[in-house]
């Protein structure tokens, strides 16, 4: 059967075949990548570091999906901080279905806290996953794929280009992460590998992971109804319902309501 209550506005199929990882893939935005990616016909391969919760995301996502051999999903436990775990995922992905298209570097995390009382530990932590942990899981597509075969990169940012208050760590994190994502977007356009980011909504990500998007690399989406481009203390939006996100949760209720397709 199909995956209940998913949605996606691009054709079921188009990704047929394809090989996407997920990091944070079992929970919140990794998790409805995931299911959008199921339900377009992708493989794939959740990873974080908790693999209770990914075992049972996984298992809840076999049971609303039509299981083929190999399955169309499988997790692998991964620390990013760890190079060796990293090595092991791309590897297990490899092993299990011989290719990798996709890579989308969701995973992540950080603690609220004033700048002033983060410790140095607290620092490195944040650094390490959002930064260095995306840079890793980038470097280790490449070479163990991508850098011969070409493939597509979308690495998850935050609204951050006013800075972030109380989350200083993540905003430089993530920053680092923005610019990480031009560099690479040029240094391996030749070997055919597209790197993008995408702050941040499950249907931007599968838009430039597919074809659509096959002339956008180094970019940044911003999926934020253009919030970041005024201040609150000069204008305010009244509420209302004309412009909403994908997949709210009007868009869940209306589910079994035909929808227009790209």
């Amino acid at each position: 059967m199909a995956i209940k209550a998913v949605q996606s506005v691009f054709r079921k199929g188009l990704f047929s075949d394809k090989v996407a990882v997920v990091t944070g893939g079992a929970t919140g935005i990794g998790r409805a990548v995931t299911q959008e990616l199921l339900y377009l016909g992708c493989n794939v391969v959740i990873a974080s570091r908790k693999e209770e919760q990914l075992k049972q995301a996984a298992t809840e996502l076999k049971a609303e999906i039509e299981e083929t051999l190999p399955p169309r999903i499988m997790h692998v436990p991964c620390n990013v901080r760890q190079e060796h775990q990293v090595t092991h995922l791309f590897e297990e992905t490899l092993k299990q279905y011989g290719k990798l298209d996709y890579l989308v570097n969701n995973g992540g995390g950080q603690f609220v806290c004033q700048a002033a009382d983060i410790s140095k530990k607290g620092w490195d932590a944040v650094i390490e996953t959002n930064l260095t942990g995306t840079f890793l899981m980038c470097q280790e597509a490449h070479k163990q794929w991508m850098g011969e075969h070409g493939g597509v990169i979308v690495n998850m940012l935050m609204d951050m280009d006013r800075g972030v208050p109380m989350m200083a760590h993540s905003g430089a994190a993530r920053a680092g992460v923005e610019n990480l994502t031009k560099s690479l977007a040029i240094e391996w356009a030749h070997h055919g590998i597209r790197v993008n980011a995408v702050a941040p909504v499950s249907a931007a990500i599968c838009f430039l992971l597919s074809p659509a998007a096959s002339y956008i690399t180094g970019e940044t989406v911003h999926v934020d109804g253009g919030g970041r481009l005024y201040s609150p203390l000069f204008w305010t939006v009244p509420d209302h319902k004309m412009l909403r996100p994908f997949h709210s949760n009007e868009d869940v209720e209306d589910a079994t309501k035909p929808k227009s397709k790209l």
